[in-house]
């Protein structure tokens, strides 16, 4: 998909092409003569651009380069029906992912309105679209931040700014690392305990309860997980909490008990994260 974000003529000016709204108006339309001088073909990168890439995330976008947060933005990484990851480039060269939530449709909503009004931190959500994908963004951020914060393997999060999360990149190269369905771990029952233990520090000292931890939303850099995806984490306090607990656990056992891992039941598990947590 090349840069489509960077241009070194613009980068030389001291004064870039955020100077008028009306530049910043019509960015998208100069991105698409660029592809074309570019003789970039390929019509799914073309619509993935235009889906993710509409003019309130244009300017979210220029908020993140004049804050020194984005240099660049190159091709999407990994694309979903709720978010595009887009591979980025910090002004000093560090590689970045940058999620951008999309504009979602109403079962999503309906959806995403559980975990947030369950949330002492987002009890006063507006129910508009804008809003819910806003708040969606910013529970991410938190989340991923305070896992981070208490030790956790996860991206550490850099900056929040309307519908875009920008974190590190787990990856090398602009090549990201693959998720556990796709690459079997050397030493499975190493990478099971783990995971239980990511739970248990999560619960214990995170206060926090995962709620979709399984085989896709766990990368392996190396023989290392790192676990993505929190948007929808809960606090303890959630009262939905216990139940995606039990979710999170259910999930690993399956996974590992068909890698002929020897996994421990569910209701133990539950006893040893929570024993002695409050």
């Amino acid at each position: 998909m090349g840069n489509l974000l960077a241009d070194p003529e613009e980068k030389a000016e001291k004064a870039p092409i955020r100077r008028k709204v009306e530049e910043r108006l019509s960015f998208k339309e100069r991105i698409y003569e660029r592809t074309r001088r570019m003789r970039i073909k390929r019509s799914e990168d073309l619509q993935v651009f235009d889906e993710v890439f509409d003019k309130s995330t244009l300017m979210a976008v220029y908020r993140l380069m004049n804050a020194g947060v984005i240099g660049s933005l190159y091709g999407a990484v990994k694309s979903g029906k709720e978010a595009k990851i887009v591979r980025g480039v910090a002004p000093k060269g560090e590689e970045l992912a940058v999620k951008i939530y999309l504009t979602v449709s109403a079962e999503f909503k309906r959806g995403m309105l559980p975990y947030l009004e369950g949330d002492v931190r987002f009890r006063r959500v507006r129910r508009d679209t804008r809003s819910l994908i806003r708040s969606w963004a910013l529970k991410e951020y938190k989340n991923l931040g305070k896992a981070y914060e208490i030790g956790l393997r996860v991206p550490k999060p850099y900056a929040i700014e309307q519908n875009i999360l920008v974190m590190e990149f787990i990856g090398e190269n602009g090549a990201p690392a693959p998720i556990l369905k796709d690459v079997l771990p050397q030493h499975p029952a190493k990478t099971y305990r783990q995971l239980l233990n990511f739970i248990k520090v999560l619960y214990r000292r995170g206060e926090l309860v995962h709620g979709d931890l399984s085989e896709y939303n766990v990368m392996m850099k190396g023989n290392e997980p790192v676990i993505f995806d929190m948007s929808q984490a809960v606090l303890l306090s959630h009262p939905m909490a216990h139940q995606m607990l039990k979710r999170d656990i259910f999930n690993l056992n399956r996974f590992f008990q068909k890698l002929g891992v020897k996994v421990r039941s569910e209701d133990e598990i539950c006893r040893w994260i929570m024993k002695n947590s409050s």
